[in-house]
């Protein structure tokens, strides 16, 4: 049985809708590659096979809404690099993981230069996970009248 007319321009709509689609914008890409991440160093942590390479390293909560994101990747970096055991620095996933810092350093250095907005500058929630967002911080106090 051949495909009639209407199946074909019901591919053709398809193709052309999925062509239409907008593409990522450089915080979507961020954002997503963080949280790609952070998925990824949840499943290193509980491998037993590199359980104990991820122990050596600190504790980092990816937020791309802090401002102190650059140097605590920038300090990952430096540790992973610079792993007192070597078969974890030989290890393909932690390797993997490197190689993922590290592009996620770029893409905010580079390519998303001066595109991201911060909403906090609490550098200890980059260690604990708790963030505590500006409130009103950029407004003026307002002074009453006495």
């Amino acid at each position: 049985m051949k495909p009639g007319v209407g199946t074909f321009i019901v591919l053709c709509s398809l193709i052309f809708l999925a062509n239409c689609a907008p593409p990522p914008t450089c915080y979507s890409r961020v954002l997503s590659y963080s949280k790609e991440i952070m998925k990824f160093m949840e499943t290193l942590q509980k491998s037993y096979r590199t359980k104990s390479c991820m122990e050596a390293l600190p504790k980092m909560y990816l937020d791309v809404h802090n401002s102190c994101i650059m140097p605590k990747l920038r300090d990952f970096l430096y540790v992973l690099e610079n792993l007192t055991r070597p078969e974890c620095r030989e290890r393909p996933r932690i390797l993997g993981l490197k190689r993922k810092i590290r592009s996620l350093y770029i893409i905010i250095n580079k390519v998303c230069y001066r595109d991201l907005v911060f909403y906090t500058d609490d550098c200890d929630a980059l260690v604990t996970g708790e963030s505590t967002p500006r409130q009103g911080g950029d407004q003026l106090p307002l002074y009453e009248e006495s």
